[in-house]
């Protein structure tokens, strides 16, 4: 059948039956290793586990899908496939990022992209002017993230994506919060799309891993593959297989989360301890109207809250809940709270009086009620 939806594609793993035992559960491929025609050819599409493996190819072919790309590369993590992403560009290579991202990412494009001649400018992406200034002959990449952790800033893909091109640019987005569910980059005109399938993708906190989607399989898509190949970065074939099993309930999840925290973010609003609630969903967003039209059908679990108190009562607050688990990552079908402060350091540009919320599958109220308890007890 053509023209099926994204949650049919997910649920049933891209339509896949085993031909051998017609089992609806894809099979786990663990070799390593696989058999040469005699005349030395490998007319089975297979010869090494580092570069391919069947499980992961399943995989890669049910997120194309999702995102609408031409395919997509499985990767051993988040960071592996931002940083695959920076390296297969042709160098010497000036890039655009987001002031405003997730810190392990900033960190890398701050203190490491340099030695692979890659010159980073920092700009507020959810300013199009600000993108256009900094755009210069050297330009090979605009990276967005959006919503961008852990403000939840949004940028306009399709705005931006029209200044890249018309510098001579590609554009890459890091959709890890919006997942395919609720933005779809490549339709508004990105080149390149990437997740953290460590969080929502697989969404039951027991898979590190990462994913990359070209909107073409050209020649820029085909240095990507070949950094992976060489840099022995592909995901390893059990992950895969639980990252599958993770995606077949991704719109359900995605979709819950996302009511949970437009929920959370409305109470949380007139809170008598929270001074600012960060969600994209509130019209008091900067980016509301942005991602109206851009996220379909909800504006994705996470939020932040910064509190009256200052950084002692944030700190206080996240000691004191029980529902909630303190705990680094996001997008599992546990609530998740943290200081981020804390975990990003000196230089972080996310303000001490700052907790970071991932809504998980819990009932709305009992994640209020054990947030309003906390943030209550904090102020005593």
């Amino acid at each position: 059948m053509k023209n099926l939806a994204p949650e049919t594609l997910a649920a049933q793993a891209g339509g896949f039956i085993d031909g051998e035992t017609g089992a609806i559960v894809p099979p786990l491929h663990v070799a390593t290793t696989f058999l040469r025609d005699p005349d030395n050819q490998y007319r089975k599409g297979y010869s090494y586990g580092r570069p391919d493996n069947a499980t992961v190819r399943q995989v890669e072919s049910v997120l194309a899908q999702l995102e609408g790309a031409a395919a997509s590369l499985l990767v051993a993590s988040g960071m592996t496939a931002a940083t695959t992403a920076f390296l297969a560009l042709a160098r010497p290579a000036h890039v655009i990022a987001p002031r405003v991202m997730y810190w392990g990412l900033r960190k890398w494009l701050m203190e490491d992209a340099r030695q692979f001649q890659i010159a980073v400018s920092f700009v507020d992406t959810a300013d199009p002017a600000a993108i256009r200034a900094s755009l210069c002959s050297a330009t090979r990449l605009i990276w967005l993230e959006t919503p961008a952790n852990p403000l939840w800033c949004i940028a306009d893909i399709a705005a931006i994506a029209r200044l890249a091109h018309q510098a001579g640019a590609l554009l890459g987005v890091d959709s890890t919060v919006a997942t395919p569910v609720l933005t779809r980059p490549i339709a508004l005109g990105a080149d390149v799309v990437m997740h953290s399938a460590t969080k929502y993708l697989n969404g039951h906190s027991d898979v590190v891993g990462g994913v990359l989607a070209g909107a073409r399989a050209d020649e820029p898509w085909q240095r990507l593959r070949a950094v992976r190949a060489g840099n022995g970065a592909i995901l390893g074939p059990f992950e895969a297989w639980l990252l599958l099993r993770g995606l077949r309930t991704l719109e359900l999840r995605v979709r819950a989360a996302s009511e949970t925290a437009m929920q959370l973010a409305t109470k949380l609003a007139s809170h008598g301890s929270v001074a600012q609630v960060l969600y994209p969903g509130l019209p008091q967003h900067r980016g509301c109207d942005v991602a109206a039209r851009q996220m379909q059908g909800g504006f994705g679990g996470m939020l932040s809250i910064r509190l009256k108190g200052g950084e002692g009562a944030a700190i206080a607050a996240a000691a004191r809940v029980e529902l909630w688990k303190r705990a680094t990552s996001l997008g599992g079908v546990e609530s998740l709270i943290e200081h981020r402060a804390s975990v990003e350091g000196a230089g972080s540009p996310c303000p001490p009086d700052l907790l970071r919320l991932s809504a998980g599958l819990e009932d709305p109220d009992d994640l209020f009620a054990d947030l309003d308890r906390a943030l209550r007890g904090a102020n005593r």
